[in-house]
């Protein structure tokens, strides 16, 4: 699952022609792993986890403390960032040492064994590890007859009780270590494919007794489960880093400087609060619309699902645009007259029978029928389905117009009309310059191309965020 997190490049006039009809990178180009064949091949790629802290969408937006430093990085870089989840730690380390991704971006304990297998950084953070059981108080409620036995308030109290936490995970190395330290066994459950928050969950309903994750974690999800005691700690304060592969020394030093240069930031002060300390994070983790909850983007998601099926688009496509035109406001209006959830031009909208007094839904329905009117102007040419797609957010933004003039560019210019990337929209983007602005091929007049080149870069980059976190 890949998630890629466009940064605007600006060609050189020199180089536009080759620009719009670059290929992708071989192999051979890209030989090596490290920082300088990352650079070449202009991507960042890395892994992260999908919980309530590190990664999800809210409310239609992408959001999450690991996810924004990542950003962050990136740009400090020059680089285009490729996120890929998981929540399979087994897995996560297999594509590090295979060079499937260059970067684990987890909160990773630094151990001796681990630092065998790959390199670490800095420290992003420092933490203890804890376990997470119901509180006493809680017990008695569940049970007025309760003798207290199930408590754990020392490592001491761990013997013969059943421990789940997530496989291949630093808690399940400290909690062989503490049946050392005690001269007693612990049942340990390692679970794959799950995470500690859904872990902390299944304690929190009964389901299982104790689980073990990081302090700040746990804390998050005490303040939507306070019948949680978290009091236990199971080890002393450790780091907590990001890790890249032993043989890339040079990506290694330079999220080190980056690390360096954030930590201790203002930018970074504030990003910790927003995700560990904030009270917000009650409001957002009770809320349908968090994705690592509900699984809902927007309260109107029913209808987007509903309308498109009559342009056969997946629905989260659909969201995203709408996401794009209005952030799911009904009432959103724009300075140059567009209103709506789907920001119809009222000459559009009476069109389709509907003005700014329609129903959310009703104005839903008139703007697909719009984007259905462009698909089929394009059907014939761009026969490309999923290519034709962005052709269609582009005319829905711009008009249909000024696309089709792009495509004429793009096509006297030597690059494919009916492809979208690195052709017709390097076209738009330029087309009112005086290098390509030819007044036989150039029909609709000027345009800022670069605010709909924009505009589907921003729409499929958050669509590719909604089919990895949305279901």
């Amino acid at each position: 699952m890949k998630v890629i997190l466009n940064i605007l490049t600006i060609f050189a006039l020199g180089a536009m022609l080759s620009a719009c009809q670059q290929q992708p990178a071989t192999d051979s180009a890209n030989e090596g792993h490290d920082l300088d064949a990352i650079e070449q091949r202009g991507t960042l790629v890395a892994l992260t986890d999908y919980n309530s802290t590190s990664y999800f969408t809210y409310r239609g937006t992408p959001m999450g403390y690991q996810y924004e430093l990542l950003q962050n990085l990136a740009n400090k870089l020059g680089l285009k960032l490729e996120l890929e989840v998981s929540n399979n730690l087994e897995r996560d380390f297999d594509d590090l040492a295979n060079h499937r991704v260059d970067l684990l971006a987890i909160n990773l304990t630094v151990t001796a064994e681990r630092q065998k297998m790959m390199s670490f950084t800095q420290p992003i953070m420092e933490t203890r590890q804890v376990l997470v059981q119901l509180s006493e108080r809680q017990r008695r409620r569940n049970n007025p007859d309760y003798d207290g036995s199930m408590q754990i308030k020392s490592t001491l109290d761990m013997a013969g009780k059943t421990i789940h936490v997530v496989k291949n995970s630093a808690f399940a190395e400290r909690l062989r270590n503490i049946e050392s330290e005690i001269g007693d066994s612990i049942n340990i459950v390692e679970v794959e494919n799950i995470d500690s928050e859904q872990l902390i969950e299944q304690v929190a309903h009964g389901e299982i007794d104790y689980c073990v994750t990081d302090e700040p974690v746990a804390m998050i999800n005490q303040t939507y489960h306070p019948a949680l005691d978290i009091s236990t700690a199971v080890s002393f304060p450790q780091n907590m880093a990001w890790a890249v592969s032993t043989d890339n020394p040079k990506l290694l030093e330079a999220i080190n400087d980056w690390i360096s240069e954030t930590k201790g930031s203002t930018f970074h002060m504030v990003l910790y609060k927003k995700y560990f300390k904030d009270p917000k994070t009650l409001t957002r983790a009770q809320s349908p619309y968090l994705s690592f909850k509900g699984g809902s983007i927007s309260s109107y998601d029913n209808a987007i699902k509903k309308y498109s099926k009559t342009i056969d688009w997946d629905w989260r496509l659909l969201a995203a645009l709408i996401y794009q035109e209005s952030r799911f406001r009904k009432d959103a209006q724009s300075w140059c007259g567009a209103f709506g959830l789907m920001q119809l031009m009222p000459e559009t909208a009476a069109k389709y029978g509907v003005d700014s007094t329609s129903s959310a839904e009703a104005n839903i329905a008139a703007g697909v029928k719009y984007l259905k009117w462009i698909d089929k102007q394009l059907a014939d040419s761009v026969t490309d389905k999923e290519e034709r797609k962005k052709f269609v957010l582009a005319s829905y933004n711009i008009g249909l117009g000024h696309i089709l003039d792009a495509r004429r560019v793009a096509k006297v210019n030597g690059a494919n009309p009916n492809v979208w990337d690195n052709s017709v929209d390097f076209y738009l983007l330029h087309k009112s310059e005086a290098l390509y602005y030819d007044p036989e091929l150039v029909r609709a007049g000027y345009c800022r191309g670069d605010e709909t080149y924009n505009f589907v870069r921003d729409i499929m980059e958050r669509y590719r965020i909604y089919t990895t976190l949305i279901k």
